[in-house]
């Protein structure tokens, strides 16, 4: 099968650079265009990423002599590839301007950035959870008076850790009116160069700018509805949430409590919970998409699991891994949940997505 050609937005950053790195050998996917900031632009990509390739393997041959171009010149990604993944990191109003440019220039976007987010027409994907929102693609592609460009986006990286258990549970019946969420961010979550090692090294730093207000928020949206061509928040559940960043690298976890909107006789047992979470599958695993998980949600047993060293690569990076599914005082239950933050959580997540636009046909015209 011919590989569709794709381009890299923000390349030289360190999402891009995942974006480069997980692109390799890709089987629906080739790398032939790479963009970033004007002082990158006309550089070999090699010679733009010197000294500062933060993914631990060499830059892939197929990538690494492609001159980069400039992020803000839409034009100049026409005929070099058919859609770009979208790892900007500027201001959210110029993200979100430059993106519908793309669009507007016949070129899909697929987006990691957090600029689209809450734009009504535009899907905040999950591909297991809120495939269906894809619905609203040919709504906003009217809208705009788009032929061919359409953007579509993933959520923050912590709700990775915990919105499929959450889906798998409502999906079955069990629907949660409350949730309590404690999350431990690992220092990749800031990116490069991050936060500072003085900030990190012997502490915690019990504050996330925005992260918060994202955990609450926008799981209603993925958890929400098609509706006259936008999509329509759930009401529930009720989230609050602690952001915090630990002193690890990589691997977001989450410390969840939830309480069932049903009455006390129709509430799930421990043992129904978890039968719910190891059989979940969706339509990512249905198609067999490349970088689906076969197994996306996995129950540990022992009283010291999930680690972000020891469990963070199961299934390559993709699955929420579960722990210490236990009785709660205050709510029903509370476990502890973990994922991949710059794998499910970033690049291969948004990889995810144009899998599953790709299999659901949205690129066949290109």
């Amino acid at each position: 099968m011919e590989r569709i050609k794709v381009g890299v937005l923000g390349a030289t950053g360190m999402v891009g650079q995942r974006y480069i790195k997980l692109l390799e050998n890709h089987p629906w996917f080739e790398v032939s265009y790479v963009a970033a900031s004007p002082r990158s632009a006309g550089k070999k990509y090699k010679d733009a990423v010197a000294n500062r390739w933060l993914i631990g393997a060499e830059i892939p041959e197929g990538v690494a002599d492609l001159t980069v171009q400039d992020a803000n010149d839409a034009k100049c990604a026409l005929g070099k590839c058919s859609f770009v993944f979208s790892a900007l990191e500027m201001d959210k109003d110029a993200i979100k301007s430059l993106e519908a440019e793309y669009a507007s220039e016949g070129i899909p976007v697929v987006s990691n950035a957090s600029a689209n987010r809450w734009t009504e027409d535009v899907p905040m994907l999950v591909p297991e959870i809120n495939y269906s929102h894809l619905d609203v693609i040919e709504e906003q592609k009217k809208h705009h008076g788009w032929e061919k460009g359409f953007i579509a986006v993933k959520p923050n990286c912590s709700l990775q850790t915990y919105m499929m258990p959450l889906h798998a549970l409502i999906q079955a019946g069990y629907p949660v009116k409350r949730m309590i969420v404690t999350t431990l961010q690992a220092t990749s979550g800031a990116g490069y160069p991050g936060v500072s090692s003085f900030d990190m090294i012997d502490n915690i730093v019990p504050y996330i700018g925005g992260e918060e207000e994202k955990t609450e928020k926008e799981c209603l949206k993925i958890l929400g509805t098609v509706k006259d061509g936008k999509i329509e928040n759930a009401k529930l559940p009720v989230v609050s949430s602690t952001c915090t960043r630990v002193p690890v690298v990589d691997g977001h976890t989450a410390c969840v409590s939830l309480e069932f909107d049903l009455p006390e006789d129709k509430k799930p047992s421990l043992e129904e919970i978890e039968k719910v979470w190891t059989s979940y599958k969706s339509v990512p695993q249905e198609l067999n998409l490349p970088n689906a998980p076969e197994h996306p949600i996995v129950v540990r047993h022992e009283e010291n699991r999930p680690q972000p060293r020891r469990d963070r690569e199961t299934e390559k990076g993709m699955a929420c891994v579960i722990g210490r599914l236990r009785k709660c005082n205050v709510f029903d239950v509370k476990f502890i949940a973990l994922s991949h933050n710059t794998k499910r959580g970033a690049a291969l997540g948004g990889i995810l997505n144009a899998e599953l636009l790709k299999a659901k046909g949205f690129f066949d015209s290109l």
